[in-house]
């Protein structure tokens, strides 16, 4: 018998932002610009262990997961009666016309 899944469709939402921020270009820019160095107590990245220091990239305008979520609900993940499926050159040209081309 195959254990159901114990997780939400918002947690996977979650887990797969966070999984894509983890990774991105971004963050990992920053790390690089901050030299791997906590920029409070100066400490650097290290995984030497019994020494291990971790880095995290804080956001100065303040991440709210729930809201970020709802959004990706409401645009992206949206009820089946606002989705209209179309070949790629219909798409294409719906586009092209939205953005007045």
């Amino acid at each position: 018998m195959v254990e159901k899944s114990k997780s939400t469709p918002r947690s996977r939402v979650r887990a797969a932002l966070r999984k894509l921020w983890l990774r991105s270009r971004e963050r990992g820019e920053a790390i690089k610009a901050a030299g791997a160095t906590c920029r409070v107590c100066g400490r650097k990245r290290s995984v030497a262990k019994g020494r291990e220091v971790t880095l995290e990239v804080h956001h100065e305008d303040r991440i709210v997961w729930d809201a970020m979520i709802d959004m990706v609900y409401e645009r992206l993940l949206c009820s089946p009666d606002r989705l209209t499926v179309m070949c790629t050159d219909c798409h294409a040209v719906l586009h092209d016309v939205e953005d007045g081309e």
